[in-house]
């Protein structure tokens, strides 16, 4: 089965500087992260506040999702965390 998206919900881990979404591979949860110089260095490059990073990352969703799928399908594991090279 492929890893899939169906919540839309994420949230922003300030501790560790990123951000958090779930997806599903059939019965199993996928934790990922994006670390947020990926979104910083994006559309909002002055996104410095959870609101600003969180909407850095909707407005990324389409081409992170793309990433997450890519590189879940290539490595999978349980919890994965996007990084800059990940979205070269």
């Amino acid at each position: 089965m492929a890893i899939e998206f169906p919540n839309r919900a994420r949230s922003y881990d300030e501790s560790a500087r990123r951000v958090r979404f779930l997806g599903h591979d059939g019965m199993f949860e996928i934790r990922f992260f994006v670390d947020i110089d990926v979104l910083a260095k994006g559309p909002c490059e002055i996104a410095t506040s959870e609101q600003a990073y969180l909407a850095a990352f909707d407005s990324l969703r389409a081409r992170i999702i793309g990433v997450a799928e890519r590189v879940y399908t290539s490595k999978p594991k349980n919890l994965i965390v996007l990084k800059r090279a990940d979205f070269r």
